[in-house]
């Protein structure tokens, strides 16, 4: 009986699971995969939401993937001497993962994201209004990414099929040239800026997507990296001419570096964060990470800020910019109030501007010389141990919203990536290789100098195309953007790595000292502690793929910086050129 009733109940469990195969199955909403999300208008807006959600980690622009370009740069240089070091000196072995491993990996996650909604938008039923916005805001940001990995790592693989990811043999994809690469992204940002809405459109596409004149905007500086000023010049007219929206210069420089007043009419595209106190309590440093409670801000703060203030004190501002904006007052005899959003600098005259509207100050900052609602009487360091002049974009040294700073990703102020005053002056540089020195180039300039009430530019001091391409690349340029990403991607594009003057030049902008004070003093060789490219080998204007990543993937190779060889010689076959130093 007992082996009677144990066969009866093997039959009745097996008659129960063949039965299963009738029984609903019901799809888990919170367990969807690639192959059955995308598949909607709704879906794909939120992939899209998405991609925008990777340009906000660490190694994009959260933290290093911003300042690592500001460090590279002349006007930068790491205060703490040991975050940051090798590609302050650009000597990193490729072993490092902050500059090494971080952004290649956040900004493929970009790539990856956008590779996905391309895929889709195809696919689905879409208005060409609804195609047109989620199809152009994908390429922009493929784009933004390929922009920031060609500029960083030189030669990368260059992915644009998603169906590369489901194959091992693609998956492990090869470099590509560099030019290849920007041949991808000059056809994708020009395609952005036919289908997307221009800022005028209002709504959120006036505030915080990508515009048909950001795509613009990132055209015109691709094609100027390699030189192509007569291609580059024509799209930078139709920005000014209105053709992608209405963008004008802010009254007050400082409306670029404040939370109150984000995508403004200067601004062509900006990384949005949270303001300061409304985002969550998790820090999501990594993709890996995806906290329905993260903080919403950036760490640049961290880095750029004093460490007397709570920062982590890793980088400066140089004793040569600082020099630069001392060199030239306003015409009503006031500082260059750049200066006072560009280093957290102690200055006599500050205490005098509080509540007086000027040309230079036109809301009469209150705030004047108020640092974190704490009243300064001195520089405050950068670093307690080496030094430094503390930075103050995208910091709220000047908002005065907090009184010590919250090391991580707190900070809520946009970083604005592009602004109209870049517009202006890349339009007086790209008039100024084409026609030498003329007017129009002049004119161009002194928009962006009026606004901080600098006198305007005589033609008749620059005789050369040589000197007014001095002026915007070395006065111009830096005390409109200093301290901010891509003075790095500059100096490559002019070619200043491969020019023994120009190396030299940058040499002595990039001198500071290890003295524990925040020094302001003109350096000179004899006077400064070092500059940070005194350890520079050639092929090190690129930071090196991380060894780690070309262990993992066999079809990849060592770019120059890897390879410690010498990129000069392919610039100049190019037919590129570089600009003698000039007094």
């Amino acid at each position: 009986m007992k082996k009677l009733n144990k066969i009866l109940t093997m039959l009745a469990l097996i008659t129960g699971f063949t039965a299963c195969d009738d029984v609903l199955e019901v799809q888990n909403p919170n367990s969807q995969t690639t192959f059955d999300f995308g598949d909607t208008e709704a879906e794909l807006q939120e992939a899209v939401i998405a991609c925008y959600n990777r340009v906000r980690l660490e190694g994009t622009f959260a933290r290093v993937g911003y300042t690592l370009d500001a460090v590279r740069g002349d006007e930068v240089w790491n205060s703490s001497q040991q975050w940051y070091l090798e590609y302050d000196n650009l000597n990193s072995p490729g072993t490092i993962g902050i500059g090494d491993e971080w952004p290649w990996r956040d900004n493929y996650h970009v790539v990856n994201r956008t590779n996905f909604v391309l895929s889709k938008v195809d696919e689905i039923d879409l208005s060409e209004e609804a195609y047109n916005e989620i199809r152009g805001q994908a390429l922009f940001l493929r784009s933004l990414a390929y922009y920031h990995l060609a500029t960083y790592y030189q030669t990368v693989p260059l992915i644009t099929d998603y169906d590369s990811y489901s194959d091992i043999n693609s998956l492990y994809a090869a470099n590509n040239t560099q030019d290849e690469v920007f041949d991808q992204i000059e056809a994708d940002f020009r395609t952005a800026m036919e289908i997307l809405p221009s800022r005028d459109k209002g709504g959120e596409w006036a505030g915080g997507r990508a515009t048909s004149g950001a795509a613009a905007g990132y055209l015109a500086r691709v094609l100027m990296f390699r030189q192509k000023y007569d291609e580059a010049y024509p799209i930078l007219r139709a920005i000014i001419n209105g053709e992608h929206g209405q963008y004008q210069l802010m009254a007050d420089y400082g409306d670029n570096f404040r939370e109150s007043t984000e995508n403004n009419a200067e601004s062509l595209f900006e990384v949005q964060f949270l303001d300061f106190g409304t985002g969550g309590t998790d820090e999501e440093w990594t993709p890996v990470n995806i906290s329905r409670d993260a903080t919403q801000g950036h760490a640049v703060e961290s880095n750029f800020a004093s460490q007397e203030l709570g920062s982590w004190g890793d980088l400066a501002g140089s004793p040569w910019l600082y020099n630069l904006f001392k060199a030239e007052n306003s015409t009503d005899g006031r500082l260059d109030p750049r200066l006072y959003w560009t280093l957290v600098t102690y200055e006599d005259e500050y205490n005098n501007y509080t509540d007086i509207p000027t040309a230079a100050y036109p809301n009469g900052d209150p705030r004047s010389n108020i640092v974190y609602q704490a009243e300064i009487t001195q520089t405050p360091l950068s670093n307690n141990a080496q030094g430094g002049i503390s930075i103050a974009k995208f910091t709220n040294a000047r908002n005065n919203i907090y009184a010590s700073i919250t090391n991580g990703l707190q900070c809520g102020v946009n970083l604005r990536l592009m602004r109209y005053s870049d517009v202006l002056l890349r339009a007086a540089e790209c008039e100024n290789e084409i026609n030498g020195p003329t007017q129009v180039a002049i004119d161009y300039i002194n928009q962006v100098r009026s606004r901080v009430a600098l006198p305007d530019l005589q033609l008749s001091d620059f005789p050369s195309a040589d000197h007014l391409f001095e002026q915007i690349a070395n006065v111009e340029r830096p005390k409109e953007f200093g301290c901010e990403n891509g003075r790095g991607i500059d100096l490559l594009r002019w070619g200043f790595f491969y020019d023994a003057g120009r190396l030299n030049q940058i040499t002595e902008h990039a001198y500071y000292k290890l003295d524990g004070t925040a020094s302001t003093e003109a350096l000179t060789a004899a006077t400064a502690a070092a500059s940070s490219y005194d350890s520079y080998n050639p092929g090190h204007e690129y930071f090196p793929i991380f060894q780690s990543t070309l262990n993992e993937n066999p079809n990849l190779v060592g770019n120059s910086a890897n390879l410690n060889a010498d990129n000069s010689g392919d610039f100049f076959a190019k037919g590129y050129t570089v600009h003698p130093v000039v007094n």
